[in-house]
């Protein structure tokens, strides 16, 4: 089945960019990133960048990333794909990022989307600093829930300090 990305969540004051592969299902009938209630993306910024605070709407949590200077998007722009795997990927096509300048960070939300970013966006990784962190969807369940927090946290913090 073809699947279409969401939108960016990006301005011209984006300086780290949080990349995925392509939105699960449950994010594409909703129509808003991270939807999937076991996914851990939103529990993980809440906790590392919101004391813990809940974000509820898909506007509040898009305005907390933007007031943070962080964006979201993916690395694909369409594919065919049964379910939300991203081993289920099949005719990919990428998203261009180019016209995005204002980044100075991109942060992969697991291997694939790295990979895939890497495979067709590798200049632009050039003039940026990049880092694979361990995917927050549920079917990434060999590498244990408090490791996982504890790389995002360090690689979020580390890239808002600068």
């Amino acid at each position: 089945m073809q699947k279409k990305c969401l939108e960016p969540w990006i301005d011209d004051k984006t300086r780290i960019l949080i990349v995925g592969t392509m939105p699960g299902e449950e994010s594409l009938n909703q129509q808003t990133y991270y939807a999937n209630s076991r996914n851990k993306f939103w529990k993980y910024i809440q906790e590392i960048l919101n004391n813990g605070i809940e974000l509820k709407t898909p506007k509040e949590k898009r305005e907390f990333l933007q007031s943070k200077g962080i964006g979201l998007w993916d690395s694909l722009s369409k594919c065919e794909r049964d379910g939300s795997l991203d081993s289920n990927i099949e005719k990919e096509q990428p998203n261009d990022f180019s016209k995005f300048q204002s980044v100075k960070y991109v942060l992969f939300n697991g291997k694939k989307a790295a990979e895939y970013f890497e495979k067709y966006n590798s200049k632009y990784l050039l003039k940026r600093q990049s880092y694979s962190l361990p995917s927050t969807s549920p079917a990434n369940a060999s590498i244990p829930e408090n490791v996982k927090f504890e790389e995002w946290k360090k690689t979020l913090l580390f890239v808002l300090e600068k």
